[in-house]
């Protein structure tokens, strides 16, 4: 048996206060102020939306309740139905080791955003509307019973943002981004600038239910993060982490992550 579902929806992103952040403003609310939001205007309104196809493979010869999942996303101005949590769309920072000289540790990221928005006051060049942010994703999942009791999902997914233009222009959501992301930073001789990335999941998990209604279950996840900066900055101190003021080298991450859980249902 095969089941289809195709799922349209939309977004409107108002004046700026919605999905939107100042370039380059990673992890701070959006529409936050600042003592010149009372020059910059604010942009006009603009449509977002996403397309999602999802399909589902049933009655496999591998055994009795086996499936195969399948969906994949695109969204212009609403990333968050192509990467997200049940709370918001994730924004990316993780942390390694470093063999550049001079360097403190690694540091890769991605800022998950609905669009781009700098405003035109005092000379910054910003066009003063709205870039959407691009995104689009594929995930997968194949689930076997091994018996009433036990079974075992492999999982996957890939999702990438895309800001569109290059740092050199300032028109572009990638230049606006750019032009704010490197103000109070020292960067190296090889720095370049691109907000575009990638991330990229592999895991298994594997359940227990003794009993209705109760479920012991292990998941191991592999997680890489392709980030697209070059080069290395001199950072100052990471609100809310502890990590110092210091030269970070901008590169890849990856990461590897098990969950215990139990879980009981009334």
């Amino acid at each position: 048996m095969i089941c289809t579902v195709i799922r349209f929806g939309f977004t409107l992103l108002p004046q700026g206060e919605r999905g939107s952040k100042f370039a380059g403003a990673v992890g701070i609310a959006a529409g936050a102020p600042i003592n010149l939001s009372e020059i910059s205007g604010h942009p006009d309104a603009k449509w977002g939306g996403a397309v999602m196809a999802a399909l589902q493979i049933k009655n496999i010869p591998t055994g009795a309740g086996d499936d195969i999942k399948l969906d994949a996303s695109y969204a212009k101005g609403d990333t968050k139905q192509v990467i997200s949590t049940s709370a918001a769309s994730p924004n990316f920072a993780m942390f390694g080791g470093t063999s550049r000289a001079g360097a403190y540790q690694s540091i890769g990221f991605g800022a998950t955003t609905d669009a781009v928005y700098l405003p035109a006051y005092l000379g910054t060049g910003g066009t003063g509307d709205l870039k959407l942010t691009e995104a689009f994703g594929v995930r997968g999942a194949f689930n076997h019973n091994w018996d009433p009791y036990w079974s075992s999902s492999l999982f996957g997914s890939y999702s990438a943002v895309r800001y569109g233009g290059n740092a050199a222009d300032i028109a572009t959501a990638n230049g606006a981004f750019c032009a704010n992301y490197v103000l109070g930073k020292v960067t190296s001789a090889d720095f370049s600038c691109n907000p575009d990335f990638n991330i990229a999941q592999l895991g298994v998990v594997t359940r227990w239910t003794p009993v209705k209604n109760l479920t012991f279950s292990a998941d191991v996840t592999y997680t890489h993060l392709d980030q697209k900066f070059s080069g290395s900055i001199n950072a100052p101190a990471v609100t809310g982490i502890a990590k110092p003021a210091a030269v970070y080298e901008l590169k890849d991450q990856d990461s590897v992550s098990m969950l215990i859980r139990a879980q009981r249902n009334w």
